[in-house]
């Protein structure tokens, strides 16, 4: 399955860091930025974790919620969370529901083995749930920057 930029975002109720819940629909009203990673306190996933953590500030500003999504379990999140010292949700998609509806649960390859695996990619959605922009094999330098103006031009 494929994200269509102008189409409504697929909702979803998972499971969260500190034992809570995130429906992606109860955040109607304001932006949203889903990004899916592969896996907690892996290199590339933490420097962007900590990429979205610095830039917190800005999105706050343009009133975004984040939400980092990864088949790691809540209580996976909750040490990466503290460890780094995160301040937005990360959820827990451990099914694989989550990522099966973005179109991010794909085909990989590494030193010739396939396997299957998140792929890094963003998703920004509008007030009213509809998705105005997507990534996908997102490299990480630079790409908060990208998802930050993507998120600002909404309000304008």
């Amino acid at each position: 399955m494929s994200i269509e930029i102008g189409k409504p975002a697929p909702d979803f109720t998972l499971p969260t860091d500190g034992g809570g819940t995130v429906t992606l629909s109860k955040l109607r009203g304001k932006p949203v930025v889903i990004y899916f990673y592969p896996k907690d306190n892996t290199s590339g996933c933490t420097k962007e974790a900590c990429d979205f953590r610095d830039a917190m500030p800005d999105f706050s500003k343009v009133k975004a919620a984040i939400i980092g999504i990864s088949k790691d379990s809540a209580k996976s999140h909750d040490g990466f969370k503290a460890k780094q010292k995160l301040n937005f949700t990360l959820a827990a998609d451990e099914d694989g529901k989550a990522c099966a509806a973005y179109g991010t649960w794909i085909e990989k390859s590494m030193y010739g083995r396939k396997y299957m695996g998140i792929d890094r990619a963003t998703f920004v959605i509008d007030d009213k749930g509809i998705v105005r922009a997507a990534w996908h094999k997102v490299k990480v330098p630079g790409h908060v920057d990208a998802v930050l103006d993507a998120v600002t031009a909404l309000k304008k």
